[in-house]
């Protein structure tokens, strides 16, 4: 198949669909940390050159109820509707295989439920991250194999789960190895 990776710069989705033998190509404003197919630019400019699938990643700053306490001044200035507006042009396409991650986020309300919630501790990799799937022609994914997850305690009583040593953007918007692999196994 030809896969779309929308909004990845890390090429781990990408690279685990060529792993699986596919015409697999990621796609971000920024350029890939990982050698391999990559287009440096906004995916709506080949979002329409005959995929076969699409695994979108659309930014979730504007979106995720994690930053609810900020959403009065994003509906002020216009950045959350940029944000849901951005999103929403997924749904938009004639790709007949489409998944969209975003954290929980406001799209619930906005669009419509998610299709699937995941964690990366029911797919191998021992961290908590909630991550909602929105799934057109898609099967919800199953669990691979679930682990404790690795909840670390900081000194101001945050929690989160340990990272891979990535920085605290990267920590957030990287999709986990297990989850990309049952991506690519189980769509592919």
């Amino acid at each position: 198949m030809k896969i779309l990776i929308a909004c990845e710069f890390s090429g781990l989705v990408r690279d685990e669909f060529i792993k699986q033998g596919h015409n697999a190509w990621s796609c971000d404003l920024l350029p890939s940390e990982s050698k391999g197919q990559h287009f440096t630019r906004n995916i709506f400019e080949i979002i329409n050159n005959g995929w076969d699938m699409l695994i979108a990643f659309p930014p979730c700053t504007h979106l995720a109820v994690s930053g609810a306490r900020w959403f009065k001044e994003k509906i002020a200035d216009g950045r959350q509707q940029q944000g849901i507006e951005f999103f929403m042009r997924f749904t938009k396409t004639n790709i007949p295989k489409v998944s969209i991650e975003n954290p929980v986020s406001i799209m619930s309300r906005v669009w419509r439920k998610p299709d699937q919630i995941i964690q990366p501790y029911q797919f191998g990799d021992p961290f908590s991250k909630k991550t909602c799937l929105w799934l057109k022609g898609l099967p919800k994914l199953q669990h691979t194999k679930v682990v404790e997850p690795n909840i670390v305690t900081y000194k101001d009583g945050s929690k989160f789960s340990a990272d891979y040593g990535w920085s605290t953007n990267k920590r957030r918007s990287v999709t986990y190895p297990g989850i990309a692999k049952a991506m690519a196994t189980q769509w592919g």
